[in-house]
């Protein structure tokens, strides 16, 4: 077997199946666009207390149904963490999705422990992507990055750093910053890698709380 080159953590609230098939469409349409043996690429979903569906039943795909967490996909995200093999580690939230030319750009800076890429956040925000780069400014601050924006080193984030940490809304920067004060590397680019939310209204009625928010 081919060693495994990225790992994809995909938290789910079991409730999406629709707007998770989109998003694992999209890592393989971007491992396709960039020449990428599929078996090179894992998709790690974990179901928050619930055995949820199996939306795609390629050998690449593992699914995880973890005792409920009810906290914004942190525990998930560290258990599938754990079970990851992958050189390189992205985070895939079930909502959004990976751009077509996502891997192509991943596989430009391989040398490169933090990867910090833009994504189209403009279904969700009034601006139109993150990071936002200004010169003589550092990009990486609260509001500036997410998830989706990372390809990072699986050395990095499971071993010098312990994994996925902390509880609430706030952990993803926490996390982020720690991945950020401890890597041996770093890198901006303002190629695009992600779209957030882009699987908004695809389910019926599973919209997140600032989903919901927006439409009140």
């Amino acid at each position: 077997m081919p060693a495994i080159r990225y790992s994809v953590i995909t938290p789910s609230r079991g409730d999406r199946p629709a707007a998770l098939a989109h998003a694992i469409d999209s890592v393989f349409a971007a491992a396709d666009n960039a020449a990428l043996p599929h078996e090179q690429i894992e998709v790690l979903v974990g179901f928050d207390g619930v055995k949820g569906r199996r939306v795609h039943t390629s050998s690449s795909i593992r699914y995880y149904d973890f005792p409920a967490d009810n906290d914004y996909g942190n525990a998930i995200r560290n258990g599938l963490l754990k079970a990851s093999k992958g050189t390189k580690v992205l985070f895939l939230d079930d909502d959004n999705a990976l751009t077509e030319q996502a891997f192509a750009v991943y596989e430009c800076f391989t040398h490169i422990e933090m990867l910090v890429a833009r994504i189209d956040i403009s279904r969700a925000h009034p601006k139109p992507w993150i990071p936002v780069i200004e010169q003589g400014k550092e990009p990486f601050f609260q509001g500036n990055v997410d998830p989706l924006c990372l390809c990072l080193s699986r050395e990095l984030v499971t071993v010098r750093c312990g994994g996925w940490r902390g509880t609430g809304y706030e952990a993803d920067y926490l996390n982020m910053f720690r991945y950020f004060r401890r890597t041996k590397s770093i890198h901006y680019t303002e190629k695009l890698v992600g779209i957030y939310d882009a699987g908004r209204g695809l389910d019926d009625g599973a919209l997140n709380f600032r989903q919901q928010a927006l439409l009140s």
